[in-house]
């Protein structure tokens, strides 16, 4: 079985893009959100925050044509990591390394 993940979302974040070993490296936030109704029948909306981050040629995309806000959607695999904290306590997290992203949204009025 292959490890991959599709999400749509919007940024939380502007990309923040650094040079590692002549590779550009491009990390930000994506948003998503599901919608649900309560026990009430009240609409309801979670949003969960996914750690995304970009390699290559689809970094340097990412740095030029994307900021906070805008919908895209992104397509990679996750992968979980393990650290120590200064006090000696495991900490995991999980992150999406993207592969392929698609612009989503209204192109702005005035935008060619």
């Amino acid at each position: 079985m292959e490890n991959q993940v599709q999400l749509i979302g919007n940024l939380g974040m502007n990309p923040e893009a650094k040079n590692i070993n002549d590779t550009v490296k491009a990390t930000f936030t994506l948003a998503t959100n599901t919608v649900y109704r309560d026990s009430d029948g009240n609409k309801k909306t979670m949003t969960d925050w996914h750690n995304i981050v970009a390699w290559g040629g689809l970094a340097q995309t990412i740095e030029q044509y994307v900021k906070k806000g805008d919908k895209i959607g992104i397509s990679g695999r996750l992968v979980t990591r393990s650290y120590e904290d200064e006090k000696g306590n495991k900490k995991y997290f999980t992150e999406v390394i993207a592969r392929d992203m698609l612009l989503l949204g209204n192109k702005k009025s005035g935008e060619n």
